[in-house]
């Protein structure tokens, strides 16, 4: 099963990071690939909400649905509902915020397990942890700057 890795630093406080990554409707604000979210369905941060996401690029939107939330461990993982962009199946992605306690600042950890055909997971892979995770750490990094 692939996983697509991806982590780097935001030089902000652990709570300020946590705090916008856990709106989970407000992605869209600092990922570059998304032009706008929509909930659907439940109640942001929390547990079941649904968000609609639009990509800048154009497509059909497609939804996500959180499926754990932990403020203790500042972690969330979602799932897509239904039909994605990417074609895959049985899709789980986690976001996770540690503090780095000898600066300040916030260390940044987003994967993904996911199933697919095996000729997709080398670009699948690339466009999870680069195209997907690791610009969005970058422009959160900018974003909290």
């Amino acid at each position: 099963m692939p996983r697509p890795y991806a982590s780097g630093v935001v030089a902000a406080p652990v709570d300020q990071v946590w705090a916008q990554l856990r709106a989970f409707n407000d992605l869209p604000s600092w990922h570059p690939a998304l032009s706008h979210s929509e909930l659907v369905e439940g109640v942001d941060g929390q547990v079941g909400a649904v968000r609609r996401l639009t990509m800048a690029a154009g497509g059909d939107p497609f939804d996500e649905r959180l499926i754990t939330l932990d403020d203790t461990n500042r972690t969330l993982t979602y799932t897509f509902a239904g039909a994605n962009p990417f074609g895959v199946r049985r899709y789980l992605s986690t976001v996770r915020v540690c503090p780095v306690t000898d600066t300040g600042e916030s260390f940044v950890e987003w994967w993904a397990e996911y199933d697919a055909d095996a000729s997709q997971e080398e670009e699948l892979n690339r466009t999870f942890a680069d195209g997907v995770f690791g610009t969005g750490i970058r422009e959160l990094r900018d974003a909290l700057a």
